[in-house]
């Protein structure tokens, strides 16, 4: 229909002029509207505790605990229970998290805006490596690191990020792909850019020598610290597309460990739900399938904008790491997720595929159409809440979303 070739057009192309900007880091009270004490977001589409996977029960005591409202673990586990904590999808409140994806009321965010529509989206700053919340690692280790970047490393990198007038993000992603990054599983280039663009104004602004040289060693030694400064900006680039009468381009895709939900720009804020699939991967030594949850996150909104699985073939090094087939195979996801896509970000080029553009704005139609799955490159929690990752992988979105979608769509649509 003509109509939803407009609504297309029209969709694909807020998402692909938009300017997100890394303007703040500021305590989520402040910035994210609407969030009040005693509000657990999470991860992924809406869900009630009990059937909460065991990483998300683990990370929702743990922030519990940092946040003061229980005692211990035990204590916020029975208030979790009682209904003692209201419980939300990020995307609900502008925000996007990584894995189990915890936002609450002290944390710092990123403040990502998009200055050509003037929206804004948020995330919690990464972690780093190792046992860490995102995970569901709750431990005195991982509450302790959370305070930190509370107190001094977001304060610290805020008044750098506000001292640079922000951080423009779309050319560090361009220079980012042709470093080798595809910007969900490895963000080595895009970390480095982002310490190099704000290590001289963290300087500049710094008080305290000793804060400022564990700043940067911590974003020095974390590869994945981009991950979420692009999952912001992922989000202020789809929500521009959101609600768009007869669009069919996908706005998000996310999971909790126990489903996977999609949003589509044509039907508003329904969300579109099946049970999650198990990611497919590496695992650390010791572990193994027996010991992997389900796929969680909302880190899968950098395949909605074409990143991530989507630029495989920007990042062969991760094709390998994450169990999808040797080096040479990176470039078949990226051609097979052209399939789905209504367009290629002129932008975002591959060098390696004779400077393809990102495949660009999931359409519901092609998916269920050609049965072509998106391709989502994620990490592996442990099963049980406490431990952390255990290893990284690809995961298929289910084809059941899409399908529910498009009949949705399809009413709305009036067409049979």
């Amino acid at each position: 229909m003509e109509a939803i070739e407009k609504a297309n057009a029209l969709a694909v192309e807020r998402i692909l002029t938009s300017d997100p900007v890394l303007i703040d880091v500021m305590p989520a009270r402040d910035v994210v509207p609407g969030l009040k004490d005693g509000m657990i977001l999470h991860a992924g589409p809406p869900i009630e505790w009990d059937r909460m996977c065991g990483p998300m029960k683990g990370a929702i005591t743990g922030i519990a605990v940092y946040e003061g409202w229980a005692s211990d673990l035990a204590d916020a586990e029975a208030k979790a229970a009682a209904g003692d904590f209201e419980f939300h999808p990020n995307h609900h409140f502008d925000c996007v998290g990584p894995m189990t994806g915890m936002t609450t009321v002290s944390q710092p965010m990123l403040v990502v805006e998009n200055r050509t529509f003037g929206n804004r989206a948020y995330c919690a700053i990464n972690e780093g490596l190792g046992k860490v919340m995102r995970f569901g690692g709750n431990d005195a280790e991982v509450l302790d690191r959370l305070r930190w970047l509370r107190d001094d490393f977001g304060p610290a990198l805020g008044g750098a990020i506000r001292h640079n007038g922000g951080l423009e993000l779309k050319n560090i992603i361009a220079r980012g792909l042709t470093m080798g990054d595809e910007m969900h599983q490895r963000n080595v280039a895009c970390s480095g850019l982002t310490l190099r663009a704000l290590a001289p104004a963290m300087a500049e602004t710094a008080t305290d020598n000793a804060v400022l040289a564990k700043a940067l060693a911590f974003i020095a030694g974390n590869d994945q610290f981009f991950l979420n400064i692009a999952m912001a900006m992922g989000k202020s680039m789809t929500d521009a597309a959101r609600g768009i009468d007869g669009s069919s381009i996908v706005t998000s895709m996310s999971r909790n460990g126990t489903d996977f939900g999609v949003r589509v720009s044509g039907t508003g804020d329904q969300w579109f739900v099946a049970p999650v699939e198990m990611p497919e991967g590496l695992y650390f030594p010791g572990y193994s399938e027996a010991d992997a949850n389900p796929d969680m996150g909302d880190s899968a909104i950098v395949e909605t904008i074409g990143l991530g699985g989507f630029a495989m073939g920007a990042s062969p090094a991760v094709a390998g790491f994450v169990g999808a087939g040797s080096a040479s195979d990176a470039g078949n996801f990226t051609r097979a997720m052209g399939e789905i896509t209504a367009a290629e970000s002129p932008e975002w080029t591959i060098p390696a595929m004779d400077y393809l553009g990102v495949p660009t704005g999931i359409d519901i139609r092609l998916v269920v159409d050609t049965g072509l799955a998106p391709t989502i490159n994620t990490g592996i929690a442990h099963r049980k809440p406490g431990i952390g990752q255990v290893g990284a992988g690809v995961v298929k979105a289910p084809m059941e979303c899409f399908t529910q979608a498009l009949a949705a769509f399809a009413d709305r649509m009036g067409v049979s």
